[in-house]
């Protein structure tokens, strides 16, 4: 005879074996014992937890020809046929492959039929959220009154996706995840029928990695026990067979990042992967193990909300205070969005290797949140503690001209007005003025005519706009150095205006540096 998978052979037969369930397995069993079953009932819940085989159970007990206590005899004719999936009372239906309206169409013309043998006619639809609109509503009249010998159960994941008109006319029920303890007390419970020595740190993990999952449990055992056959199956064994990580590398890991080791992660990572262990996983177990240090870290105690021993429970602890709680969000919310987009990826090692960078390199975060900020502040406060870099606050010794005056322009100095008198001072130093104002400037102040304004102040006259434009482009700012380097030299504040006109009215107006007995100097090209 070929072997029987775990999860097959010891699925449940009765509502007492059911495990993790009993809010639900109470209220059916009174219901079949005070005869008030319902015609419609909607199951809820993750894989695993025991929708299917509730359903079953259910079709039994309430075809049973000698209940006992609300469960079925599985003794009677109709009992084994429905257990040999014999029976023509029980229909399962995969939504997923029959979603159609000619496959609700069916069902809608099979239940007119009473059953050969037994009380109900039980049809149990997988999967239902994978019905198209057209099929609910076609399955939406006989849902809400069928024949009295008619029961329907729909079970589905994606309870969300589930019509509210269809809601309406089931009664929900919503399966648990099943806790880790009592997913081991069930394996330990499995391996002493099946004969198998497993240590209990094993079976716990199996449990832990199961995720809820009574059947991924089942499945995981089996796995671990066909890699070692007739040996005792062992924490070790079971992290090697499953792809897993121990915690003392989430542990390893977790200090590396703090730290901002790089070249650490890497080569930590090296090591995993030469052992065969799941990226994927990694991230899931790593980011729960980041989860338990920051309720370590925020309630200051976590020990009953944590499924570790005392020893890794105080070492977490003090992990949990070698960084602040923003930070542990930043790092969940990093990996929370690997988590998100590795599992479509082809490069998933590229991709990890550039998260623990980037948990590392706070500056490298585009997502600029206050936690990023402060990690990048802790980060250059422990640089500058260990000498790595020092922060300059003098200028450089040598700067030229032009640094000199956006310098200067930027420090805005109070200096006394420069009076009409004072022009001749500039026109007197004109010749030291060009030489720090430097080319191209220079050049383009060769081509100005120095005439007093009506206000008093030098006014620059242009014949060419182009020579002009210069001084006035970029809200001014040549025309603005042009002033400071004036009132370096001079010490007062300068009001210089710019105009351009015509070549005659140009020579209308007589150079006052010539009036002043001033020689211009030599212009020349640089």
């Amino acid at each position: 005879m070929s072997y029987t998978a775990l999860y097959r052979k010891f699925r449940p037969g009765e509502f007492d074996e059911v495990k993790g369930q009993e809010h639900i397995v109470t209220t059916l069993r009174n219901q079949i014992q005070t005869d008030r079953i319902g015609h419609a009932y909607l199951f809820c819940g993750t894989r695993g937890t025991g929708k299917t085989t509730v359903a079953k159970i259910l079709a039994k007990a309430v075809n049973c020809q000698n209940p006992i206590d609300g469960n079925p005899c599985n003794s009677c004719e109709i009992c084994r046929k429905i257990n040999g999936q014999a029976s023509m009372n029980v229909i399962e239906i995969d939504a997923a492959s029959n979603n159609g309206v000619a496959n609700i169409r069916d069902i809608i013309e099979e239940v007119q039929y009473s059953p050969a043998e037994g009380r109900y006619k039980v049809y149990i639809i997988d999967e239902a959220h994978m019905l198209s609109t057209g099929a609910f509503n076609a399955l939406l009249k006989t849902l809400e009154e069928p024949p009295s010998y008619v029961i329907f159960i729909l079970a589905t994941t994606e309870p969300h996706k589930i019509p509210i008109t269809i809601h309406s006319r089931c009664q929900r029920y919503d399966f648990r995840r099943i806790t880790i303890d009592t997913i081991e007390m069930r394996l330990c419970e499995l391996v002493r029928k099946e004969q198998v020595q497993a240590e209990e740190k094993a079976l716990r993990y199996i449990a832990k990695a199961a995720d809820g999952s009574l059947r991924d449990a089942l499945s995981l055992l089996d796995q671990c026990i066909a890699f070692y056959p007739g040996r005792e199956l062992t924490y070790e064994g079971a992290l090697e067979v499953l792809g897993a990580v121990d915690t003392i590398v989430y542990s390893k890991m977790f200090r590396l990042i703090v730290g901002q080791d790089v070249i650490g992660c890497i080569r930590l990572l090296d090591e995993m992967m030469a052992m065969g262990r799941d990226l994927e996983q990694f991230i899931s177990e790593f980011t729960w193990y980041l989860r338990g240090l920051l309720l370590i870290d925020a309630s200051g105690q976590g020990e009953d909300l944590l499924d570790v021993s005392a020893e890794q429970f105080e070492q977490m602890k003090k992990e949990g205070q070698m960084i602040d709680i923003d930070g542990l969000i930043r790092y969940i919310r990093i990996l929370s969005e690997l988590s998100g987009s590795i599992r479509y990826s082809t490069q998933k090692r590229v991709l990890l290797e550039v998260t623990l960078i980037k948990l590392c390199r706070p500056q490298m975060d585009q997502q600029q949140d206050m936690a990023t900020i402060l990690s990048r502040l802790k980060a250059l406060e422990k640089k500058v503690e260990q000498g790595e870099f020092t922060v300059k606050t003098e200028r450089p010794a040598v700067m030229s001209s032009k640094q000199e005056n956006a310098a200067a322009i930027s420090e805005k100095k109070i200096l006394p007005k420069a009076l009409p008198e004072d022009v001749q001072e500039i026109l007197n130093r004109w010749n030291e003025i060009l030489l720090q104002y430097g080319q191209p400037g220079e050049r383009m102040l060769s081509q100005a005519k120095r005439v007093i304004s009506e206000q008093g102040s030098l006014l620059l006259q242009f014949t060419d706009e182009v020579a002009e434009a210069f001084f006035t482009q970029n809200g001014g700012q040549e025309l603005q150095c042009l002033k400071q380097v004036v009132q370096n030299v001079i010490g007062k504040e300068v009001v210089i205006e710019t105009r351009t006109v015509d070549r005659k009215v140009n020579d209308q107006y007589e150079d006052i540096a010539k009036l002043i007995h001033f020689d211009p100097i030599e212009i020349v090209d640089q």
